[in-house]
């Protein structure tokens, strides 16, 4: 029997940053979550990235993704290897 309890929905996506180079990443979805209204948190992770994982998880409501944080400012004259913009 099917239990059609809305309750038991996820609320939010966990996501993990993953570091590609020194300054630059994306967030990678790795599950989901629930807040049961009481305060709990239930966190569901089925994957975690391999690899530049800084081990921290954003919680986001359901539908919404994170905004990339915002690179580090550029000195003049400074370049990086791992920089796509160059």
């Amino acid at each position: 029997m099917v239990n059609n309890n809305n309750s038991k929905a996820p609320t939010h996506t966990a996501f993990a940053f993953r570091r590609e180079g020194r300054k630059f990443g994306r967030w990678l979805e790795i599950g989901v979550a629930r807040a049961d209204g009481t305060g709990t948190i239930r966190v569901f992770i089925d994957r975690l990235p391999i690899g530049g994982f800084t081990g921290g998880v954003l919680l986001s409501p359901v539908g919404t993704e994170p905004a990339l944080p915002e690179p580090p400012p550029r000195r003049p004259g400074e370049t990086d290897e791992d920089d796509p913009l160059e």
